[in-house]
């Protein structure tokens, strides 16, 4: 209480005007989640009742058979793709997080011919859109035996994820104090002993603020899976998803269901790794 006084102080908020900016935030927090609230009614309530319109309630009957149906579907079931996303998502994660926090390091602390070059190709790689390197890398994965395999599209998602990690970590291992390190290296430490044992444990808030913007980023990826993934068994969710709209007419209970089910996976990563995530990105001097 005695911070939320302080903080009121300070901007100058008068108690009327801090009311008026929360019921402003509410509001547009509802307005944001009311798409979510409807995906989720569409996904347990039944067809005849979806008719009438996901918020009446006059007649209400809840199940969860869409989710079953999504999970076990007989073409496309929604478990495979799932299982295929982690697959390709976990090492896309690990693999571009440790080699763009070595490269941010250096970056940020060693001083080599053509640096800033470096930095600015790759911040140069990062705005280069997707559509444009698809047609080139869909022939070189041929040319190399990677096309349609878990392998070609964890490459190709660690090396798009390299460029902005490793812009984000410079930034983030720029404000630790160089106290630490140079007290290190009169210990006798070297740089690679500086980095795995004090560098990296204290930058573990950045480090995993990125993590999770990419296996987030990863997983809810379509493109590249569309283009470098042919065959049916290797699909990823959100390849899979489309496929439930029906054959014949769109279910949209299905539809809903799958997305929920797509979603849940970020959505409980975010909200077991919540702490770092908020101090990644609030900087590494605020303490929680």
């Amino acid at each position: 209480m005695k911070s939320l006084i302080r903080m009121l102080r300070e901007f100058k908020m008068t108690p009327v005007k801090w009311l008026i900016a929360n019921t402003i935030a509410w509001l547009i927090g509802f307005v944001w989640i009311l798409p979510f609230i409807g995906i989720f009614m569409a996904s347990i309530r039944p067809f005849e009742e979806l008719v009438e319109g996901w918020w009446n309630f006059a007649s209400f009957h809840p199940t969860l058979e869409k989710y079953y149906e999504a999970l076990f579907h007989p073409y496309y079931p929604l478990w495979r793709g799932l299982i295929n996303s982690l697959i390709i998502t976990v090492p896309s994660t690990i693999i571009p997080v440790l080699l763009a926090a070595m490269a941010s390091y250096a970056f940020a602390r060693f001083s080599f011919p053509i640096k800033n070059y470096l930095f600015l190709t790759m911040l140069f790689i990062m705005a280069v859109p997707q559509q444009m390197m698809v047609i080139p890398l869909f022939f070189m994965m041929n040319s190399i035996g990677l096309l349609d395999t878990y392998l070609g599209l964890i490459l190709i998602h660690s090396s798009w994820g390299i460029p902005w990690i490793t812009f984000f970590l410079r930034n983030y291992f720029s404000m630790i104090p160089k106290e630490y390190e140079e007290a290190a290296l009169v210990d006798g430490a070297t740089y690679w002993q500086i980095f795995t044992r004090i560098v990296f444990p204290v930058s573990l808030p950045g480090i995993i603020s990125a993590a999770v913007l990419q296996f987030a980023w990863v997983l809810n990826d379509f493109f590249f899976a569309l283009v470098f993934l042919l065959s049916p068994e290797k699909y990823v969710a959100t390849r899979i998803l489309p496929s439930l709209k029906g054959e014949y007419h769109v279910d949209w209970g299905l539809l809903s269901a799958g997305s929920i089910l797509v979603m849940l996976i970020p959505v409980l990563l975010y909200f077991a790794l919540n702490k770092y995530y908020i101090r990644g990105f609030t900087g590494w001097a605020l303490k929680g």
